[in-house]
């Protein structure tokens, strides 16, 4: 049983920062993508950034230059480093992940629970 555990979210104020983890539990041969999303209240999810396991990054339009994603391959973790974060910003995070649980198999997508992330004064 794989289990992608988000931690990290909070209240901060406007051009504060909050740094989101994400841990991938259970048996994990290798993960090939790792990327986090987010939704906000009447919105649909949307990309927020991501990282290949070569760690080819890619962010959206939104949060480039303030979002940071990085992963550690050993440890099956990963990060999303928020700067300068602003109102519109606040929505609930998830953590998404393309990965093996034996070698030579197809990848499967599997998804955190979600973290609350609110920016307000």
């Amino acid at each position: 049983q794989v289990q992608l555990v988000e931690s990290g979210g909070g209240l901060v104020q406007p051009g504060g920062s909050l740094r989101l983890s994400c841990a991938a539990l259970g048996r994990i041969s290798s993960i090939a993508y790792m990327g986090w999303y987010r939704q906000a209240p009447g919105k649909e999810r949307e990309f927020i950034a991501s990282i290949t396991s070569t760690g080819i990054r890619d962010y959206a339009d939104s949060v480039k230059g303030r979002f940071t994603i990085s992963r550690d391959n050993d440890k099956n973790t990963g990060s999303l480093q928020m700067d300068s974060l602003k109102p519109e910003d606040t929505a609930v995070y998830y953590c998404k992940a393309d990965l093996r649980t034996r070698a030579f198999t197809p990848a499967r997508e599997y998804w955190g629970q979600g973290t609350q992330v609110t920016v307000s004064s």
